[in-house]
């Protein structure tokens, strides 16, 4: 495997560009899924390279940015709980909910922690056997194995004081929602290499044939992204459909079975709403029922909350590539990282916070 700065080296970046200049005859709008790929694009400046013929969109692939607003809101209710230890990666903690956010609980009193792994939840459990320790399990393919192992081995170990607050999301349910939008003007994707490092690349076939799509499994390198963009335009100029995987080095099309299979075992299928998109059939992964006793909503009896969005968040659009950050009125101004009206400002995926970081004065914010 080659070095990270092989994949960063601008020479050979130009080289796939300039590749790219002679190929393309045409317009061509392409998605690519991932926030992880967002930030590169606009970290490394590839946006300022693409030809003028490629519009590139942003699609809905950060965890943090569609955690439904009633799921934070259920957060806040059960972090300010006392005797509640609420654990959580970083990135949910400044996603607001209807009023506040996990930080302003965190400040208030509340018992809330940042974690690197769900199995360090488990640790904070067996040491707290007085406390109720929730972890917040957020995710797409590419954190549900680790999430699942934490329930799994809760279980195991018949820890009581252990549950996980779920909303685990998946991928291809939403590439079908995006490509059933009668709005939809994608003609390519660049699919997540992470997700598919898990679930490999046999999912995104069948989506591929029904909606006459390219897809091309992308890595998050200025290199692959590079790469990947070269693959989706010649299979469209050549009038090819096919699923293409330009992540050789992590991605097989089978993916990881042993996680799939683990997956498998604690979770179930369900229909999941998504924040700013809406619900979406089959898109979510639920506790199945002999691990249900681990699922924090139910446990906290949290039920159903009225939640309020900002009417001045686009964030829904941008997630759906039906506008970029830019054109939001509220982006730099009533929305900054300080003051996010919508998590996709806040989350290190989100397309709003990449935009406001790496390319804020670039572009002619609108209003």
């Amino acid at each position: 495997m080659k070095s990270l700065d092989a994949y960063r080296d601008e020479v050979q970046v130009r080289a796939v560009f300039d590749q790219l200049a002679r190929v393309i005859t045409r317009e061509w709008t392409l998605m690519e899924v991932c926030g992880g790929q967002t930030h590169s694009i606009m970290r490394f400046g590839i946006d300022q390279l693409l030809p003028k013929q490629i519009d590139l969109v942003h699609g809905p692939g950060c965890p943090v940015c569609v955690t439904p607003l009633e799921l934070i809101d259920k957060a806040l209710v059960i972090a300010a709980r006392p005797n509640v230890i609420f654990t959580s990666f970083g990135d949910m903690l400044r996603v607001p909910g209807s009023t506040t956010d996990l930080f302003q609980v965190k400040a208030r009193g509340g018992d809330v922690r940042i974690l690197y792994s769900p199995l360090d939840a488990l640790r904070i459990a067996r040491d707290n056997p007085s406390k109720q320790v929730v972890f917040f399990g957020v995710g797409f393919e590419t954190t549900a194995p680790a999430n699942g192992m934490a329930v799994f081995q809760a279980k195991r170990e018949a820890l009581k004081n252990f549950s996980m607050l779920v909303s685990h999301v998946r991928v291809p349910p939403a590439i079908t929602a995006l490509m059933s939008d009668p709005a939809n003007r994608v003609q390519a994707f660049l699919a997540a290499g992470h997700v598919c490092a898990v679930m490999g690349y046999w999912e995104y076939e069948p989506l591929a044939a029904q909606f006459r799509v390219p897809m091309i499994v992308t890595g998050f390198e200025p290199l692959d992204i590079a790469n990947g963009i070269l693959a989706a335009v010649r299979q469209l100029e050549q009038g090819r459909v096919e699923v293409e995987n330009a992540y050789p080095r992590a991605v097989t099309r089978e993916g990881n079975q042993p996680a799939q299979a683990l997956i498998a075992q604690v979770f179930e299928v369900c229909d999941r709403k998504w924040r700013g998109i809406g619900e979406i059939p089959q898109s979510g992964w639920r506790l199945r029922d002999e691990f249900r006793e681990y699922d924090a909503e139910q446990r906290f009896d949290v039920g159903s909350l009225h939640v309020n969005e900002s009417p001045l968040c686009i964030s829904g659009l941008v997630l759906q590539g039906r506008k970029k950050p830019n054109e939001c009125v509220a982006f730099g101004k009533q929305c900054t990282p300080a003051k996010p009206l919508g998590a996709t400002m806040v989350s290190s995926e989100g397309a709003c916070a990449a935009y406001y970081r790496y390319a804020r004065h670039t572009f002619a914010v609108v209003g």
